[in-house]
This record gives structure tokens, sequence and C-alpha cells, in this order.
């Protein structure tokens, strides 16, 4: 069984803990007024990965970070043995397409990911306006899976998006794996 290490990282107010609190089935807190994680949250849940070959379970290491610049000394300890990035903003915050740029820079570009690693999810809120069009992303973030997040419209759409990157990384780390069992052998 695979175990994944997947962090959820985004501007302050872009729904992380909503999505990993859904995706996780935790109904640790739902709804009410915002409140902000304090560093990080780690939630813990088994997952079926779509497209990861056999049909295997793995186990899920969902990181919930704060988006607070004030936890940036945490972030190297939080990003050891990462596995995967998602990538969480709110489209109807003008200004969270250009904090995820540094996002991106900080936690995907310094160490290495590939794109199948990486997700983008443009969590929209209960009642928002925004419709699932193209998004004016930067040219390196455009190369990334980008969906959007409806909870209240597409659960399952979000949940099966969820699992076929599962499927995307699961796949990522055998191959790593084949590769590391092969140069032993040579």
């Amino acid at each position: 069984m695979f175990k994944a290490k997947i962090l959820f990282i985004g501007p302050s107010e872009s729904g992380k803990t909503v999505l990993a609190n859904f995706l996780s089935d935790t109904t640790e807190y739902v709804g009410g007024e915002y409140r902000p994680t304090q560093g990080v949250r780690i939630l813990e849940f088994e997952s079926q990965p779509e497209g990861s070959g056999d049909s295997t379970t793995c186990e899920v290491e969902l990181w919930d970070c704060s988006g607070d610049l004030k936890f940036e000394t945490c972030w190297p300890a939080v990003m050891k043995d990462a596995s995967g990035v998602v990538i969480i903003f709110n489209p109807d915050v003008p200004s969270h397409l250009k904090e995820i740029e540094t996002w991106h820079s900080i936690f995907i570009a310094s160490q290495g990911f590939q794109d199948n690693q990486c997700l983008l999810i443009a969590h929209q809120k209960p009642g928002s306006g925004v419709e699932d069009g193209r998004l004016p992303l930067a040219s390196h973030l455009s190369r990334l899976l980008l969906i959007h997040s409806n909870l209240e419209e597409d659960p399952e759409d979000v949940s099966r998006a969820f699992c076929r990157y599962l499927g995307n990384v699961v796949n990522t780390m055998s191959e790593s794996r084949e590769r590391e069992e092969m140069s032993i052998i040579t």
C-alpha cells in the first residue's frame, strides 16, 4: 500500500480546510464563521486512487496548511517527503491569482515536483458568481491540471477529480520506486 503525503496550500480564506474536511470525510468543522488554520492540520484517511494500475488502496496524509505567512518558518518541515501539492484559491478574490504564483514558486518549483504531482483547485464558495471559465493564469500555472470546485453543486465531481489526481501521484511514486530498485540492482 502506498502512503501519499499531499499538501493543501494557498492563500488565506481560500477554502483549504473545507475541501480537506470534505475529501477526508471529516466533519470536524462544517459551516459557521471563518476560523483560520493555525500552522497545519494533518488528516489521515484511505482512498482508492483512479488510474493507478491495480486497484490498490492508498493511505493519504493530507496536510491542510495555513495560508498565513507568519508560519513560513515551518514550511521546510511541511514540505519534507511530500508526494504532491494542491494549490487552492478563491477565483472571486483577484489577489489570489497573483498569490498562487508565489505558492507555486515556494512549494512546487523549488522542490522539483512534476506537473502530474500538482493540482490547482479554484474553490468557489456558496453563492459565488464566478463561472467555470478560463482563468488568467501565468504560463507555468496553466500547465497544471485545474479543477473548479463547488461543493454545493458538484461534490462528487470534486471527489472524482481528487481521486484521479491521487492516481497520478501514486503512479509517479511507483515509477520512482521502480527506478530506485533498478538502480540498486544494476
